[in-house]
């Protein structure tokens, strides 16, 4: 867990992290594709006035793991979405 790093920091990371793990894909579910949604989730995020610390990890983290890619198994995003959110420093909501 890193304890110091902020949510920019996190945020920067994880945009990172869905590039690498995106980049090239085929699906139409690549990185120019998470950008996209990503940009604009921030900018109905800041009309909203929600809290775009969580609307930008959403952003970038919703296709990370993509169903199609993973025989249809929709739980698998999910769980890599939390691993790597976890592995950030995120705590788990019960």
């Amino acid at each position: 867990m890193q304890k110091n790093m902020n949510k920019q920091e996190i945020t920067e990371k994880t945009a990172q992290y869905a590039r690498e793990t995106l980049e090239g894909k085929g699906s139409g579910h690549d990185w120019w594709h998470i950008y996209r949604v990503w940009k604009m989730a921030q900018h109905i995020g800041q009309k909203e006035k929600a809290d775009m610390f969580v609307v930008e990890l959403a952003a970038l983290l919703h296709d990370i793991a993509d169903w199609k890619a993973h025989d249809g198994d929709d739980t698998v995003g999910p769980r890599v979405a939390r691993q790597w959110l976890e592995a950030q420093g995120g705590s788990r909501r019960k």
